[in-house]
């Protein structure tokens, strides 16, 4: 595995944070740059979260926010964003037992009523599922933007 960062070095092991916040970002570039479809860095995106997710836990972090999927993406190819939500839906038939079972606990926040009804089910569930879980809260920001964060402030 490879190890990217804006400083180009890995910082000495030090006071491990409560919390971490991760903006998904570049894997079309990612591909892209590999001559691979689209299509592969997301699904290559989704290993990477799996990992942040466990290499989290595995360390004491006590909270882990992943800012997935903005308004803005929406405006993406159509065939782009439905491979996004379709990737969301099998992520999460996946990986919600592994989740339970480590102890971590998956609330999903934004504007949800533009997802499919089966999507918006199978998060109500998962987070029903997990919400007695406290090793580690794992928040997946999905459908957020500015906007919708006025009107949560607002509320």
């Amino acid at each position: 595995m490879s190890f990217t960062s804006s400083t180009q070095s890995v910082p000495a092991a030090g006071a491990i944070p409560r919390h971490i916040a991760v903006i998904l970002d570049g894997n079309g570039r990612w591909a892209t740059r590999r001559h691979l479809p689209r299509a592969a860095g997301h699904r290559k995106g989704v290993e990477a979260v799996r990992a942040t997710v466990e290499g989290c836990a595995r360390r004491g972090v006590e909270f882990l926010t992943l800012f997935a999927f903005s308004s803005e993406n929406w405006r993406r190819p159509a065939e782009e964003v439905s491979l996004l939500m379709r990737l969301f839906l099998s992520a999460l038939q996946r990986e919600v037992t592994q989740l339970h079972r480590n102890g971590i606990r998956l609330r999903i926040v934004g504007d949800l009523s533009r997802f499919e009804p089966r999507l918006q089910k199978m998060i109500a569930d998962a987070e029903a599922r997990t919400a007695g879980n406290t090793r580690m809260t794992l928040t997946i920001c999905a459908n957020y933007g500015g906007r919708w964060d006025i009107m949560q402030a607002t509320n």
